[in-house]
């Protein structure tokens, strides 16, 4: 499953940057002069049918990232509650549910995975606890938060824009969203790694480190 997930979101690395590519590419055209106007030529420039082109390959995408993503996490929150089920506070529902709750997205899934890494982490050899720390978790939260946020700007512009000078806007902006959405997908592959290797271990090793 981890395998499988680090693939995908390799992919939406990928298509981050040509997202990132094609905003700066059109925005450097339209605020070059080189658009011939909106009304009945709009889209049929070079510059439209890659923005085009880069959104119908976004759904698909995206999508079944986070459906892998989130079937992921429900099994990582499993292997924490077998692992050290003092540490999750959770049901498994919420594992799942947690990512469709209005507004609560923004802080459940969150707090799930620093209590599922706490759970995942081998205690020292006395029994004490080991101090591993969360900032990949908290790193890649921050900065996948700012892409859903980038996202709506991109969106919101580009259904406003009625000119060239629009379009340049929200080219930049689809810019700016490809660049944050690469560096979320990097930082969300090194926490799947970086957990999936924490389970792993203690799974084999069990609850005690040998050193």
């Amino acid at each position: 499953m981890s395998s499988a997930l680090t693939v995908l979101l390799a992919l939406c690395g990928l298509y981050a940057l040509l997202m990132a590519g094609t905003g700066l590419y059109a925005g450097a055209v339209l605020r070059a002069g080189s658009y011939p106007g909106a009304g009945g030529e709009y889209g049929s420039t070079l510059p439209d049918t890659l923005m085009a082109l880069t959104g119908l390959l976004e759904i698909p995408i995206l999508i079944a990232t986070a459906a892998v993503f989130v079937t992921w996490f429900h099994r990582v929150h499993h292997n924490a509650r077998i692992l050290g089920q003092d540490a999750v506070t959770r049901s498994g529902a919420w594992a799942i549910g947690g990512w469709f709750v209005p507004f609560a997205f923004l802080r459940i899934p969150y707090k799930m995975a620093k209590e599922i890494w706490t759970a995942s982490l081998q205690r020292g050899p006395d029994g004490a606890y080991r101090q591993v720390s969360t900032a990949p978790i908290t790193a890649w939260w921050l900065v996948w938060i700012t892409a859903l946020l980038a996202s709506r700007v991109y969106d919101t512009l580009r259904g406003r824009a009625t000119d060239a000078d629009g379009l340049a806007a929200a080219a930049t902006a689809a810019a700016v969203h490809g660049v944050v959405l690469l560096a979320a997908s990097v930082l969300a592959i090194r926490f799947v790694r970086g957990l999936t290797a924490l389970q792993i271990t203690k799974g084999a090793e069990g609850p005690y480190a040998a050193e």
